[in-house]
């Protein structure tokens, strides 16, 4: 399931965000108070993406409540609102739920599972997935060999690859049984497959990759597929503070 981002027209978009109503914000656009990625528009017709465009009204803030969500995010679905190749997409998990608009908070590869998060709020997204600023974000990792402690201390010093460190905050061996074995591995940094490409340096194939932990939230007993709203005080401790969207 492809999950395409509503458009509207600008003054409803305003509506939609909580500034106004309509007719408030048909008038806001003919005064020139209105922004659509920090462009002046003045037509209230005007196309606009509540999924990617960033819409502001001169003096007001929206008092749309910020809503994030928790989903167990089963292999086999990409991280994307429209997959250009028809594939199925993280959103098919929300068929028939009654939510507002929401973006992933980051993302999952195809073939990796666990928690990941969507929102509302995009700044409050942008503050939780950058490398400064954001949690660290932990994985449990099914390798196709039995880790020793050899394995453990390289992968905990990195490797470079094409001119890029690769590496993770913290690598332990969970468990193994007789022909591969689990490591914990958190990051405190997001890049592109970056579990993969550095157990692609020593050889080493990854069979399954569930991330677990964001911070202090946890994955938990929910299902695959399942999702559930973020409680306040979750998203405290992810180091977010306003309770309104920027």
């Amino acid at each position: 399931m492809t999950l395409k981002s509503p458009r509207y027209g600008a003054a409803r978009a305003i509506s939609k965000l909580g500034f106004g109503s309509r007719t408030q914000g048909a008038q806001w656009v003919k005064e020139g108070r209105v922004r659509v990625n920090g462009r002046v528009v003045t037509d209230p017709e005007f196309p606009t993406n509540l999924g990617r465009d960033r819409v502001t009204v001169e003096g007001l803030e929206s008092s749309r409540p910020r809503l994030v969500i928790m989903l167990n995010k089963p292999r086999g679905l990409v991280t994307t609102t429209r997959d250009e190749q028809d594939r199925d997409t993280v959103y098919s998990c929300f068929s028939g739920a009654d939510l507002p608009w929401l973006a992933p908070v980051g993302r999952l590869d195809k073939a990796s599972e666990g928690l990941l998060l969507f929102s509302n709020d995009s700044a409050w997204a942008a503050r939780v997935t950058h490398p400064s600023t954001g949690p660290d974000k932990t994985y449990h990792v099914q390798i196709d060999r039995v880790p020793d402690a050899a394995l453990i201390a390289i992968l905990n010093r990195g490797a470079h690859v094409d001119g890029e460190l690769l590496g993770a905050k913290s690598v332990r061996r969970l468990r193994s049984g007789q022909k591969n074995g689990w490591l914990e591995i958190t990051l405190d940094e997001g890049r592109n497959r970056q579990i993969r490409r550095l157990l692609s340096v020593f050889d080493v194939a990854v069979l399954r990759l569930i991330r677990v932990r964001i911070g202090e939230l946890q994955l938990g007993p929910l299902p695959k597929g399942g999702w559930r709203v973020v409680t306040e005080q979750e998203i405290a401790s992810l180091g977010a503070a306003a309770r309104k969207i920027s």
